[in-house]
């Protein structure tokens, strides 16, 4: 391990501090980058995931997604939590808390409002960060990329109809330009630079200088997970200071329900035997959050400065530092699974 690796958990909190106190400091330089969106995706949070996920992609093979019925259990899994289970877990522990917990410390509209939002970001699997999550587990890109293709395809048909039914709204307009820019941003761009690059490298020089590039570039890739810590926390610096309680209040719940679904996805990994590289990454896709998709949502149906739009916000301050120590815990217990696909069966 690199000193990048060695002690990322320091340098992740160093980046949270950063980003609260530049935000403070030059709250309007954040007001600027938050301007840079197209379809109201962060195109310089765009940039960072890139340089996050390029390494990955460098390994993928396309025809994978011809492959999704030779290793079924793994996707199974990713769609049962994702689907079955993760939307109503949150919107249950969003009950249990503000309207039960926390009943004497929030007012009910204020309440209903933290609800909304927790619904909105249990309906909203991850897209892109997962790329990330897999990599530093050392997850199998080809198989990554299949969970998410097959997810994504189930989001355009199911996110509408469960956010629905869990908000009681009837017409819940989904931001179609939201969910399908955030995929090609996110998964379409990266994947085909990923692609050439490898292409051209394999004609070069062999798998061997894919491996190398991949190598080099990994504390690029470090580096741009740092600077999109930062960014983030810069982005909401006023609102962490101004309402600290409410930002607590609002996190205990989504952490409960981050760990939680992590260790159902990942104990019926091991139940159901899969390799590491599979189990690590069709955990953490339930666990994460596609934050973009569920913040616009939020904004669209209750308001820029609603509590719903705070709920959704509090979910991506809370998502990478989560991320991060359960990276880290599946990587201490990667022998608790089989090492290879064949020792799975």
């Amino acid at each position: 391990m690199g000193i990048f690796e060695r002690f990322l958990s320091l340098w992740v909190a160093l980046a949270i501090l950063l980003g609260v106190g530049l935000g403070l400091v030059a709250p309007g330089v954040f007001e600027t980058v938050a301007r840079l969106e197209w379809a109201r995706v962060n195109l310089v949070v765009a940039a960072l995931i890139w340089l996050m996920i390029y390494p990955m992609m460098l390994k993928v093979e396309p025809s994978c997604l011809k492959d999704v019925g030779r290793r079924p259990r793994g996707l199974a899994l990713t769609l049962v939590v994702n689907w079955l289970i993760k939307p109503f877990t949150m919107a249950a522990l969003g009950v249990l808390f503000f309207k039960y917990v926390f009943a004497g410390l929030v007012p009910l509209a204020d309440a209903q409002q933290y609800i909304a939002g927790m619904i909105l970001l249990g309906v909203a699997p991850c897209t892109a960060m997962v790329f990330v999550w897999s990599h530093l587990t050392e997850g199998d890109a080809n198989y990554t990329l299949v969970q998410v293709s097959v997810n994504d395809i189930i989001l355009v048909f199911a996110f509408a109809p469960i956010a629905g039914l869990l908000l009681g709204v009837t017409e819940l307009q989904v931001p179609w330009e939201t969910l399908l820019a955030s995929v090609v941003i996110f998964v379409v761009i990266p994947l085909a630079a990923g692609v050439i690059t490898q292409r051209r490298l394999v004609r070069a020089g062999g798998r061997d200088a894919v491996e190398r590039l991949a190598g080099t570039l990994k504390p690029t890739s470090i580096l741009g997970l740092l600077l999109t810590v930062a960014l983030l926390f810069g982005f909401q610096a006023e609102t962490i200071v101004a309402q600290p309680g409410r930002v607590v209040l609002i996190a205990i719940p989504l952490l409960i329900q981050s760990y939680g679904i992590f260790a159902i996805a990942y104990g019926l990994a091991r139940a159901l035997r899969l390799s590491h590289d599979v189990a690590a990454p069709a955990a953490m896709i339930g666990t994460s959050n596609f934050f973009e998709l569920a913040v616009a949502v939020a904004i669209s149906l209750f308001g820029l400065s609603s509590g719903a739009a705070l709920a959704t916000v509090v979910g991506v301050l809370i998502e990478v530092p989560v991320m991060l120590s359960l990276v880290a815990f599946a990587n201490r217990t990667r022998g608790w699974f089989p090492a290879t696909e064949s020792e799975a069966r």
